[in-house]
This record gives structure tokens, sequence and C-alpha cells, in this order.
């Protein structure tokens, strides 16, 4: 019998700064027994021998399956979802659960973890001890875990008892040990940096001949966060590197080093009938082997963005059960995409998808134990940007350097803020996430330093331009100024550049190649004579561009024009009449307007005060006859 506990928490000084509100335990707690017709009240008080406490109880004790077939589901549905571990992925499983009234209890240690003030039930308790699992395991319709570190020889036994685990346990065995992993995967022929496992100094000093140096030596079990990894750069350190990690007791093996450029994560979503749905991939950027910065999606080529899919999908594809995968990968100087290691459970590096995707992997995760139909994985937004808020001082020094940091992201357009509510702060723990979403990766990484106080003028926000207008030379600006000021009136930030196909090719070149990266959605070039600037320009980056022919002193703009418009099969350039950059400017607004619904009902205002003004010049023209009209 589990006993409840009704103390209700203190507030802390540290909660000034949390911005979910408290769910507090009530005094009395009614349960139903397993047989409904039956109603026992228990009062807080009442207490049994060797029981595990309860917080913030509301849920039936009984197990809750989906209803029967042919009978009605009240809502989404009714499976209760039992979580081993309460801390901040358990936090974020609850608030998805909460929005499709899908009950989530949890099964946490610390009486105050993040998940437990938000749980439909916390019950306190380690996951890690067997009796206290399985008693837990009993009371859930699905069983899941936001830890991979369980005692999984309990899941395999509640599974034998009929208990419904998701993943399943077999799979949570193989991740637990990234040996095992490693040994899964490459069956699998999932590409993999080249392992070994070691138990002594001669098989140390084996694999650094085999694979050089520097040589990564890892911990096979409970290693996360950069915590059970040791480099050895030479094989005089390869005893150090061991003696850091426990020494050969600890269980360890070794991978080749790999020479990765980027540090990439897919996250994968497999549901009960064995549907898979991938996340577009990301870019991870680590401080001290500490998720610290996601960027999404990763500035690769499609060609990589669809080889680190391909790999993410067949890796999780060899696992068992349903749930949310997070497959991390090295992406190499030549181009190859090796698997690291995969995570069985929601990840860091998917906490953009809350605010930047159409289903968050929290969302996903619930519908994917409890068999709903998987959600749509894509970006709602172009870009978005998540960075961890990690303890930058122990105490109250380290809640003041956050909060001063939440201050600062409250006032960055498009910032979304999530505090865990950790009791306690310590140097490099993850204390909860800022994520930004914007219209282009360079628009987010402006506010993001803005955000961190690293790039601001006289306290204002520093505006990324979404559109480029170059032009050859300052000759033109006399015409390229009319897509400036039309791109003003649409309040639309702009940059005006002399770049010169001709006379600073190598100017063009950096500027094409870059416009992308900096956060520059459309372009305009503006040129005479040969006219090379535009197609030359449009050969370089994938972003539109639109052309303007401007008037020389000979041929009238019609060599301009021409050259324009006669661009090879696979190099568009889009082009307006001869000096018109007004409708150059027209164009790039319509073009932004696509993703921006502010910008298409300003474009219709534009339109629809045309009209007008060619109305009452008409009505005008007949009250006055055209000599008065024309005198006028």
């Amino acid at each position: 019998m589990l006993s409840l506990n009704n103390t209700l928490p203190t507030i802390s000084v540290h909660q000034r700064i949390s911005f979910v509100s408290t769910i507090f335990a009530q005094k009395r707690v009614l349960f139903r027994t397993m047989d409904k017709n039956e109603r026992v009240l228990f009062s807080s008080s009442q207490q049994t021998q060797n029981s595990s406490p309860i917080l913030s109880c509301r849920a039936s004790l009984e197990v809750v399956h989906d209803s029967p077939s042919g009978s009605a589901v009240h809502g989404l549905s009714e499976t209760v979802v039992g979580v081993l571990g309460g801390g901040q992925l358990g936090r974020m499983l609850c608030e998805a659960a909460s929005q499709m009234a899908i009950k989530v209890i949890v099964l946490d240690p610390m009486e105050k973890c993040p998940a437990s003030a938000l749980a439909h039930q916390h019950v306190v308790g380690s996951y890690d001890d067997s009796a206290t699992v399985e008693e837990f395991g009993k009371r859930c319709g699905v069983l899941t875990v936001e830890i991979e570190h369980v005692d999984v020889a309990t899941l395999e036994k509640l599974e034998q008892q009929g208990v419904d685990c998701q993943p399943k346990a077999s799979t949570i065995r193989i991740i637990q040990d990234k040996y095992l992993q490693k040994v899964h995967f490459s069956r699998h022929s999932i590409p993999l940096p080249k392992f070994m496992q070691i138990d002594n100094l001669e098989r140390s000093r084996r694999a650094g001949d085999m694979f050089g140096y520097p040589l990564m030596i890892k911990s096979r079990r409970l290693a996360y966060d950069g915590r059970g990894n040791a480099v050895a750069k030479s094989e005089e350190q390869l005893s150090s590197a061991v003696n850091a990690l426990g020494g050969y007791d600890r269980g360890l093996y070794v991978e080749q080093w790999a020479p990765f450029v980027k540090e990439l994560s897919v996250i994968v979503a497999r549901g009960r009938d064995n549907s898979i749905a991938c996340y577009p991939a990301v870019e991870t950027i680590h401080r001290d082997n500490i998720c610290h910065i996601v960027k999404s999606p990763a500035n690769v080529s499609w060609k990589i963005m669809k080889l680190a899919t391909d790999v993410a999908h067949r890796a999780v594809s060899s696992l068992e059960g349903a749930g949310v995968f997070a497959v991390e990968l090295f992406l190499t100087e030549d181009g190859q995409i090796l698997l690291n290691e995969v995570a069985p459970r929601p990840h860091n590096s998917g906490h953009h998808t809350i605010e930047a995707c159409f289903t968050s992997q929290y969302e996903q995760h619930l519908r994917a134990v409890v068999g709903l139909p998987l959600g749509d994985p894509s970006m709602k937004t172009p870009a978005a940007v998540m960075y961890n808020i990690l303890g930058e001082d122990d105490g109250e020094p380290g809640f003041l350097l956050a909060n001063q940091l939440i201050g600062r992201a409250l006032g960055i357009p498009g910032a979304s803020i999530h505090w865990y509510d950790k009791p306690e702060m310590r140097r490099q723990r993850k204390m909860g996430h800022i994520t930004i979403v914007g219209s282009s990766m360079g628009v987010v990484e402006a506010k993001l330093k803005l955000m961190l106080n690293e790039d601001s003028v006289n306290d204002q926000p520093a505006v990324a331009p979404r559109v480029g207008i170059i032009m050859g030379s300052d000759s033109d600006l006399p015409v390229m100024k009319d897509a400036a000021k039309i791109l003003k009136e649409f309040d639309v930030h702009a940059e005006v550049k002399i770049v010169s196909a001709h006379r600073t090719p190598e100017m063009m070149f950096s500027y094409a190649l870059s416009a992308r990266e900096r956060g520059i959605q459309v372009i305009i070039a503006g040129a005479g004579g040969a006219a090379h600037l535009p197609g030359m320009v449009a050969a370089l980056t994938p972003l539109p561009v639109i052309g303007v022919p401007v008037r020389a002193s000979t041929l009238d703009g019609l060599d301009s024009l021409l050259s324009i418009v006669q661009m090879p099969r696979g190099v568009p350039v889009a082009t307006v009449a001869i000096n018109n950059a007004t409708n150059a400017g027209l164009l790039a607004v319509r073009l932004l307007g696509i993703s921006d619904i502010n910008l298409q009902a300003r474009m219709a205002q534009y339109q629809e005060d045309r009209r007008d003004e060619v109305l009452v010049k008409g009505e005008r023209l007949e009250k006055v006859g055209y000599e008065e009209y024309l005198n006028s």
C-alpha cells in the first residue's frame, strides 16, 4: 500500500523566476479501488510502513487503459502514462500531456523534482530500486522513461507480467551500455567510428596502435553530458585517462577519434505501428561537453541533411518499441555521417520543437507511447535557436546571473523562456532553456547575441536585414534607391551595398556565399551594360535574386535587360522593367510575404490604396474635364 505525503512545499526565493504556478497538494485525496463501485477515502495523515510517498496525487490507483473497442474514449486517450524520472524532460512531458488531458504520473527520488508540480501524480522513490519500479509500473497503462539509467531487469520482469513498456526493455538494455549500443548498430550496418572493448593496458595499447591518437576512451555505463569520457593524446596518457574514468573495472571501451566538423542530431519518433517521423536535423554546439546551443535547421547541404536523416531513421528502425529517440551524429571533414549515440527518450537537442515545430517532441512521445497517430514534425518557423541556461555559479550568485539573462530574454521578440524550477543552483547544471524563433538563422542569431549582451547599440535591438540591395557602381544608386524606399515603406530592413562583378569579384563571391547565413532572404541586384552581377550572384546563392536592368549611356538599357533574362537553364534570375527598382522592391515584399502574413496583409492594403488613387483620379477627371485636369 502506498501512503500520502501531504506536506506543502515552502516557497523559496528562487521561485521568483519560475514561470509555472505550483500545483498544491490537497488535504484529502480520493482514491478509487479496483472495484469501481467502491470508493475509499484516505486521510493524508494515514501512512503505511515501507511505502513510497505520493505528491500532488489526484489519480486513480487502478491501472487505466484505453476504452475497449466500441466504447467511447473521453478525450485523446484514457491511458495513464507512467514516467521513470521527473527531471526537466519529465516536466515538459507533463506540460504537453496537460494540453491533451493525458494523465502522467512520475517516479523520482527527489521530492521537489521539476516534474512534481505539474505531474498528475508524483511518487517519491528511486527508479533504480526494483521493488519500487515494479510497484509503480503495475499502476500505469503504459510505462516510459525520461532517463535511460533505470533498472532494466525490472522492466523486463514487468513486460513478462504484461506491463506495457515503451520503448521496450530490450532497447533500454542496449542503450544503457554504450559498448553494446555500438555492437548493435554495427550489426545493422549503421556507420560508426571504429571501436573496441578494453580491459587492461595491453588492449588499450593495441587500440592505440590500431586507431592512432588522440584516442577516445569511454565508460560503458552511466555516461552522459561528457561524463565518462576521457581523451588520451598519446600512449603515455593511457593510464591517466583510464584512471580518470575509474579504472578498467568500471567497464571501458575505446573509439577511434572522429575528425568531425559539426555535431548533428535528429529527433526520430516511432509509433506503435512502427511508423517513423523524423524532425529536421539540427546542429548542436557544446560547452565543456554539455549541449549549450542548438540551431535548427542545421546549416548543411540538403544532401548532408538527407544522409543524416537516413542514418537516424535506420538506427531507430533497428530498435524495439515506441517513443521519441534522439540520434546524435558526427559530420566529418570528408562529408561522412557517423552515429555517435542514441537516447531512447526526448532530448536536449529537441527542446526547440516546442516553439519551432508543429508537433513538439514531448507531444510526439506521448502520441507514440499511447498509440495515437504521429504528428507533423516539420518546422512552422524558418529558423530557431535553443540556448541552455547552465549554472554559471553555485547558489544565489548563480540564480542572480540566470535572472539577469532571463530579464534580457524577456525583451527579445520571438524568445520563449523555460525555467525548470530546480531548487539548487550548481555550476554547469541545466536550469532552463530559451528558444528564439525568427524568419532566418541570421535573424535569430542576431537576437541571441543581443540576449547575451554581445551586440547592442544604445540598448536597441540589432535588426538583421532581410533584403540585400546591391549594385555594381554608385551611378546605379539613383535608380536602386527606389527599391530601398519601397522596402522602408513596408518596414522591411534592407542593406544597400556596392558590389561589382568585374571590379571586386572577390567581394561579390563573399557576399553571395554569406548572404543566406547572415539572414538575407532576397537579393535585389542592379546592373547596367553587360549586367553580369545578378546572374553571377544567382549562380552562387540559393536565395531568389531579382535583377534590375539599369539604363546606361548606350542602347537605352536594352543590353542590360537581355543580359539578365538570358541566363542559362538552372540559374534563374527574376527581372523587372528597365530602371524599375520600385517593382523589384515590391516583388521582394511579395516573396517575403509567402511566410509572413503581416506583409501579405500590408501588400493587399498597398494594392487597395493604389486602386483608390486611380478611382479618385478618374472621378476628378470626369468632374472637371481633361483640360482643367491637365492644367491643375
